[in-house]
């Protein structure tokens, strides 16, 4: 995967009003943009920092001619460079640390701070149409670092035969050279974010099986098979490291209560729709009679559900019970108590 060059800005005409004050601002030296930023609002800010931080190079032609449009005379513009370090130093001296903080952590965004997080901004139609024509070992690489259910719902939308052979690259995947590391970052670097990544160990069958997690069980049930078909021992330690909505029994009383707190009751009804009757005795054994009897009720009115939803319901109310364990609200136990699960 050869890196991109970087993308010049050359068609001055396809600029909009806020790119050239943006080019304007950066061209005109830090003294006067200082004076030009304290008389803007914070919008106004925001809009044109944003584009600043991400201008990247311009020509000398494109900047001269930017001047003649306003009329501006300058000597010795050259090219400018707009990058988050030169607009974060431009905008403390003319609006203070503070004020500053919060428009670059807008610019960067909350997700922004490495590759991979910023990969996990991309839509996953927009990233498996990229990925398609890339090797599968390249693919595995990038799935192995972004969040399963970003990685999962990647792989829905990429033909299957390839998805199964990602899978099957992923779970024999080794660590992967700093070289070829570097260069996966860096042509991702160039087409989505800007931040380099830092490398996690992860064991490989662990990842698959938060990946499978998060499919819908049509998807579940095609990839598990497929993976049987390969390379059953690898398929039976994923199989064996999920964990799914019925697993919610290995939750304990007071746990169960603590979970049926943070549970939207709609989408508790829903996910129930679909739950064995296990599980529905499980909740309602440690709910008030009233409210047992509300969602039983509400469970038989509903009619037919389809199945997308409820699965979508029920990963909603796993994913809070994981969170809880995380925070050590709530434990998830295995057969004993040696078997605990730790998120």
């Amino acid at each position: 995967m050869a890196p991109q060059p970087k993308e010049q800005k050359d068609d001055y005409r396809k600029m909009s009003g806020a790119q050239k004050t943006a080019m304007f601002l950066m061209a005109i030296g830090e003294d006067t943009a200082i004076k030009l930023f304290s008389m803007m609002e914070d919008d106004e800010i925001r809009e044109v920092s944003n584009i600043m931080s991400t201008l990247g190079q311009v020509s000398s032609d494109m900047v001269e001619r930017l001047f003649m449009e306003f009329a501006e005379a300058v000597s010795s513009s050259g090219a400018v460079v707009g990058n988050y370090d030169s607009t974060e130093r431009l905008l403390v001296k003319a609006l203070g640390k503070g004020r500053v903080d919060s428009i670059m952590e807008e610019i960067r965004g909350p997700a922004g701070r490495t590759t991979w997080d910023k990969l996990g901004n991309v839509s996953e139609e927009i990233l498996a149409t990229f990925l398609k024509n890339e090797y599968p070992q390249t693919i595995a690489v990038v799935l192995s670092k972004i969040k399963p259910d970003h990685a999962a719902k990647v792989l829905m939308n990429l033909p299957d035969e390839l998805s199964i052979e990602v899978i099957s690259r992923m779970i024999s995947m080794e660590s992967v050279k700093k070289d070829v590391m570097e260069g996966i970052e860096k042509t991702l670097r160039m087409e989505f974010m800007s931040n380099l990544a830092k490398r996690q160990t992860r064991d490989s069958h662990e990842m698959l099986a938060e990946i499978f997690n998060n499919f819908d069980r049509a998807s579940e049930s095609k990839f598990m098979g497929k993976l049987e078909e390969r390379n059953l021992e690898s398929a039976n330690r994923v199989r064996a490291l999920m964990f799914t909505f019925e697993d919610l029994n290995k939750i304990d009383k007071t746990g169960i209560q603590t979970l049926l707190r943070g549970v939207d009751k709609d989408k508790l009804a829903i996910a129930m729709k679909g739950a064995s009757e296990t599980i529905k005795e499980l909740f309602m054994a440690n709910m008030s009679e009233r409210a047992a009897k509300i969602l039983r009720e509400d469970i038989e009115s509903m009619g037919p559900v389809r199945i997308k939803d409820v699965d979508e319901a029920q990963m909603y109310i796993v994913g809070i019970a994981k969170d809880l364990a995380a925070k050590g609200d709530i434990i998830i136990a295995g057969d004993s108590e040696d078997e605990q699960l730790i998120y």
